[in-house]
């Protein structure tokens, strides 16, 4: 019952000394899970504790810091820090083994300092260096750019004047009365572009800009990327110190650019690129050597504390993100004198273990107990325990909304209807056993996967889910007799060849079409012999679709017995009689025929071929069938009908009237509809036009949403035969094609690129479509017909949740 309703959930007073409280709600927190409520009215003046919360998270801070550092310093090995192995922490910190609180703010403080000491230090070389590297690109740039004044005279094309300009020797050039000198510098190559239409255009044309992209990347330190750079000199008219020089530098430096000397020379560009050089191989020999010191020093912080533990930073992590969650729930309580008090809800078959907790670790003192409450002021949390298996399917649920406390839980029937379902959608056997196969792997390894990567997590967390996926889809997939396209001859084929006077190969019946007690069909799934058929198309898809309805009305179905169940459960006889049995009847006499008929006529053989569709229309306008099914058929569609007419108006007007009448009896008293209250009690103002309205709605919204929700159920049809197709299409185009080349190099081609796309669509972005609609059927179509999701989450004081969270 633990997944199919919500634990019962009592509300009690939890009495604490002062003394002893942090000590008890840590162990609290590792044995028995509790929710405690806000008793400071959400003042922060009241917490009693905050200053002890604002040390724990400034420790925090620092420990965050710290392990970041560590990351940086090590970026090739990812996983020097050993992560994430709660139970371990948790397990070492029941017995008592981990660090004292304030050792740890001592520690974490020393190490903080050395590390910001580090980091300012590492930060200065790594900006030295960069501007050393940006000076020794724009003296490189400086000597291609000198050398060009040694093809002037070689160069009848080029004028005086220009080449001079280039070469600039000594910074300022004379050209009989003009003098020129330039700006250069280091700028984003995504910039340079840009700086030089603007320097053209303040200037009005005044200057000559030329730059060059540097193939090397530059660490930039505060997008922590690196990005390329481009080197730059513009040239202008008039001394450095110019109103005109001002004016270019000034725009460059506002760009982000930096500006470096430019060379009087070519041996001076030369003589300076050799010291820059050597400097930069000097300075980066002093970060490497710091770092390795550095390393070296804080080694201790990447050691394993057990063989199974985590590294002694991430342990000391965790510790103070479990102390700032216990200091935050003991902000929840209010404290009067010597003793604390805080109200709060917790599962009922849990008492035992809270009351022993807290009588044991309270050393018998008067001031701990815990005192249950018979009423609480506000609706109770919703707790469903769960365990690796129904996990990620209560996930999918809860996704969607919380189930309301001790509604009926739609995990329960989704940890088989969701697989099954994905399962009519993609069955393949091939592809089908794929899935099956990484998700047994899942399961035989799920142990290095917990620990692993963000997507080896998230295949742990969901193995059992593919699990089923992968096995449902290979059982639909021998339904189907669908193998990459394929069908498989498990057994004899049930039809031989025959030919008709015209000479035309048809395949005919080899069994007992007639019920007479010959030769059955194929034993189990699709007869291999359809497939290559001409009519396989149109025969696949009536299978298919006749199925999906078949599927779609009994999981609808099944919904409405579980909102019966809500109503028996919560005593509701209004609800019983009045919403759930109009309801079914609407449901099994409507849907639940076309049900009845489609396996009558899948059972029985009959001498014409009466459609389904016409016998449905003719039911519901009240016409005859020319074509009927069976003998009775017409006098027992006519009953349906009737009762699917009558249940409409039972579902629309007896509920409002009843609670009416309830409330005209007794006045201001508990309505049994929740939804025509104003709180979570039941208890408010009744209002007559607000039920009616929302009766209205209801109704509408069942009796058309059951129609098209019995054609949204055709999806698994629709995306099965996609399915098929994509991979007949892909066989057809791969391995028939080199098949037909007959030669070994394009057979080996031809299956190489079958797996490859393969693998990308069908086992990729298929998987994902499935799921999709898959999810969509359950939230919407099944989902609507019981579930209101009106509740909120138990959120206990519990360690390892608290912990796997953050």
């Amino acid at each position: 019952m633990g997944i199919l309703r919500s634990e019962t959930m009592n509300h009690g007073l939890v009495v604490l000394p002062v003394d002893r409280a942090r000590h008890i709600i840590n162990v609290l927190g590792h044995c028995a899970p509790i929710q405690f409520t806000d008793g400071n009215d959400g003042q922060l003046q009241g917490r009693p504790f905050r200053k002890y919360v604002q040390r724990v998270d400034t420790s925090l801070r620092l420990a965050n810091r710290i392990i970041s550092d560590i990351e940086k310093m090590n970026p090739d090995d990812p996983n020097i820090i050993v992560k994430s192995r709660i139970d371990s922490f948790l397990h070492r910190d029941l017995k008592g083994e981990v660090q004292k609180y304030d050792d740890v703010e001592q520690s974490i403080g020393k190490l903080s300092a050395q590390f910001d000491f580090f980091r300012k230090n590492n930060e200065g070389l790594e900006a030295e260096i960069n501007s050393s590297e940006e000076e020794r690109q724009v003296l490189k740039f400086a000597k291609t750019t000198l050398g060009m004044s040694s093809l002037k005279t070689g160069r009848s094309q080029q004028s005086d004047a220009h080449a001079s300009l280039l070469a600039n020797e000594g910074g300022v050039k004379d050209i009989g009365e003009m003098t020129f000198s330039n700006v250069a510098g280091v700028c984003l190559a995504s910039d340079a572009q840009r700086i030089a239409r603007q320097v053209f255009r303040v200037t009005r044309g005044n200057t000559y800009t030329i730059f060059e992209i540097i193939p090397e990347e530059f660490w930039d330190s505060k997008s922590e990327k690196h990005v390329k750079k481009a080197v730059f000199s513009i040239y202008f008219q008039g001394a450095v110190s110019s109103a005109m020089g001002e004016r270019v530098q000034r725009i460059c430096q506002a760009s982000g650019a930096t500006l470096h000397e430019w060379a009087t020379s070519g041996a001076d560009a030369e003589r300076r690129l050799n010291a820059v050089e050597s400097s930069i191989a000097d300075k980066k020999n002093a970060m490497k050597a710091y770092r390795m010191r550095m390393a070296e020093e804080t080694s201790f912080l990447t050691r394993l504390i057990a063989d199974d533990g985590n590294s002694f930073i991430e342990e000391t992590r965790l510790f103070l993100e479990k102390e700032k969650a216990i200091y935050s729930t003991m902000n929840l309580f209010e404290v009067t004198g010597s003793t604390m008090r805080a109200h709060g809800w917790y599962p009922e078959n849990d008492q035992d273990a809270i009351q022993s907790c807290l009588a044991e670790e309270g050393k018998g003192s008067p001031t701990s107990g815990l005192l249950v409450e018979d009423r609480a002021k506000s609706q109770p949390p919703t707790y469903i325990r769960r365990n690796e298996f129904t996990d990620a399917f209560q996930e999918l649920i809860d996704t969607y909304g919380c189930p309301g406390y001790k509604e009926a839980n739609p995990a329960l029937l989704a940890c088989m209807t969701f697989p099954f379902l994905f399962g009519v959608m993609y069955g393949d056997v091939f592809h089908g056993g794929c899935l099956f196969m990484v998700a047994c792997w899942a399961c035989m390894n799920a142990e290095s996967l917990k620990y692993g990567s963000e997507a080896q997590k998230a295949l742990y967390f969901a193995r059992y889910l593919l699990l089923l996926m992968g096995f449902f889809a290979v059982y639909a997939g021998f339904i189907y007799n669908d193998f990459l396209s394929l069908g498989v001859n498990l057994f004899p084929s049930r039809y031989v060849e025959g030919v008709r006077g015209d000479k035309t190969v048809e395949m005919l019946p080899d069994f007992d079409t007639v019920n007479e007690g010959g030769r059955g069909p194929y034993p189990f799934g699709l007869d291999p012999a359809w497939h290559g058929a001409s009519n396989e198309l149109l025969f696949v898809n009536s299978f298919k679709m006749k199925l999906s309805v078949l599927v779609g009305v009994s999981q609808m179905t099944m919904g409405v017995f579980l909102r019966f169940s809500n109503a028996v459960y919560n005593g509701n006889k209004t609800d019983f009689f009045f919403e759930c049995v109009p309801m079914l009847i609407f449901m099994v006499c409507f849907f639940g025929y076309m049900d009845f008929m489609i396996l009558y006529k899948w059972l029985y053989p009959t001498a014409t071929n009466p459609s389904l569709i016409n016998s449905m229309i003719s039911m519901g306008l009240g016409q005859p069938d020319d074509h009927i099914l069976y003998p009775s058929q017409m006098a027992t569609q006519g009953t349906l009908i009737k009762f699917v007419a009558l249940s409409v108006p039972l579902l629309l007007i007896p509920k409002p009237a009843i609670l009416y009448m309830q409330n005209k009896n007794k006045g201001k008293v508990a309505v049994e509809d929740e939804e025509a209250c104003h709180d979570a009690h039941g208890h408010g103002e009744f209002d007559m036009a607000e039920i009616v309205i929302h009766q209205v709605i209801e109704t509408i919204e069942y009796v058309l949403g059951t129609v098209s929700h019995t054609a949204s159920y055709l999806r698994l049809w629709a995306l099965s035969l996609a399915h098929q197709q994509l991979s007949s299409v892909f066989f057809s185009k791969t391995m028939c094609m080199a098949l037909d080349n007959g030669s070994p190099i394009a057979i080996y081609c031809g299956f190489a690129c079958l797996m490859a796309v393969t693998a990308a669509v069908l086992l990729g972005m298929d998987v994902l479509e499935c799921f999709l609609h898959t999810l969509r059927l359950h939230w919407v179509e099944f989902q609507s017909k019981f579930f209101k999701a009106d509740g909120h989450a138990f959120a206990p004081f519990k360690h390892d949740i608290l912990l796997k969270d953050i």
